[in-house]
């Protein structure tokens, strides 16, 4: 008897795969309140397990006070960055005063720019703020109570990613064992290799972010010393944190350094501001980003924009952070399991197969010499 085909037309996986990745999609943007504490806190957890591991193994701990002492670090860590910033910003606002008649001065002149470029009187200009202004104040029960609902809601995202953390620190072993379990023993070697290197390329990710970071903030702070402005070293600390936001941060730390040092200086140091964050950005994409970051996650340029696109349309600014480790940890799937090589390697930058490549071609010319 003939064996049947059961083999199906490339037109129906192809619209099975579709249907998947709608559904998949949908369940990520209805799980988001869940979903993303829960990615942030096993980076985080990830990046902690050294720290984990050598409270348990030389100081003898048990592991939940290890844990949490871990925890403890970070949160004294970043509390350490938010005391350096506030103590600045603090600075900042004891030149309240200067600060204000610096802006008076700037909003006169442009009042008088916009009256002689589109013959509208001071008059007319300060009727429009006025009503502007009016409309601020009748909504602004309404904007304190949103602003209060969106500092609630960022605190409960916080504790939810702490307590993951802690959470997925204290069951790694169940948590390790259970994924193993769940495939045969004949994929046991693959998946424990996987799990691996997922930790080893992602916290090599996050300690690359954490130096880059460190990197730019020592360069912006030396530019910014060199033209002689005011809170230079606020300045590079923003430059710093908003370099960590991916494409957008930059115009961010552009628009931000470039209007507190006119505010605190001339327009001659706003520009000069303005030109070295531009430097440091080119410096950053094309040398310290690609050396220190974009070697341990091994993405291309393209693949990369496409996911912090995608990540930004689906969960906002979380998923622009989220979209790159995510990519990476479905690079190393990819990578070995067989039938999604493909994609392994449409995700990848194209060195690693040009490289095997190469060797699987010298034997053959060396043979014919």
């Amino acid at each position: 008897m003939p064996v049947k085909n059961t083999s199906h037309p490339f037109y129906e996986k192809l619209s099975l795969v579709l249907v998947g990745l709608i559904a998949l999609g949908y369940l990520v943007i209805l799980g988001k309140e869940f979903l993303d504490p829960l990615i942030f806190g096993l980076l985080f957890a990830i990046l902690l397990l050294p720290i984990a591991n050598f409270l348990e193994k030389k100081l003898r701990l048990p592991r939940s006070l290890s844990s949490l002492t871990s925890i403890l670090l970070l949160i004294a860590f970043i509390g350490g960055i938010l005391y350096l910033v506030g103590s600045q910003i603090s600075n900042l606002a004891n030149d309240w005063p200067m600060l204000k008649s610096q802006v008076g001065q700037s909003l006169d002149n442009l009042s008088q720019w916009v009256q002689q470029a589109f013959h509208i009187n001071a008059t007319k200009q300060m009727s429009y703020i006025h009503s502007t202004q009016q409309k601020i104040l009748a909504q602004g029960s309404n904007v304190l109570g949103t602003t209060f609902g969106a500092i609630s809601s960022l605190m409960l995202f916080y504790s939810f990613i702490l307590i993951f953390t802690f959470f997925i620190l204290l069951y790694r072993s169940l948590l390790i064992r259970f994924i193993v379990w769940v495939f045969s023993d004949e994929y046991s070697a693959i998946v424990y290799d996987i799990v691996e290197n997922i930790q080893t390329i992602l916290r090599q990710y996050i300690l690359g972010l954490l130096l880059e970071m460190f990197v730019v903030a020592c360069l912006a702070c030396m530019a910014f010393l060199f033209i002689g402005i005011k809170y230079a070293v606020l300045l590079g600390i923003i430059v710093a944190l908003f370099n960590l936001i991916p494409y957008l941060g930059i115009f961010t730390a552009l628009l931000l350094s470039t209007l507190i040092t006119f505010a605190t200086g001339n327009i001659a140091d706003a520009i000069k501001v303005a030109v070295s964050v531009l430097a440091l950005h080119a410096i950053d994409s094309n040398f310290l980003l690609p050396t220190i970051v974009g070697s341990k996650v091994k993405l291309n340029a393209l693949i990369t924009f496409l996911g912090i696109v995608m990540g930004e349309m689906i969960w906002g600014l979380s998923g622009m952070f989220l979209s790159i480790p995510i990519l990476a940890i479905l690079k190393i799937i990819f990578d070995r399991v067989e039938t999604l090589k493909p994609w392994g390697f449409l995700l990848g930058s194209g060195t690693e197969e040009k490289k095997s490549t190469m060797k699987k071609m010298k034997p053959s010319v060396a043979d014919k010499t």
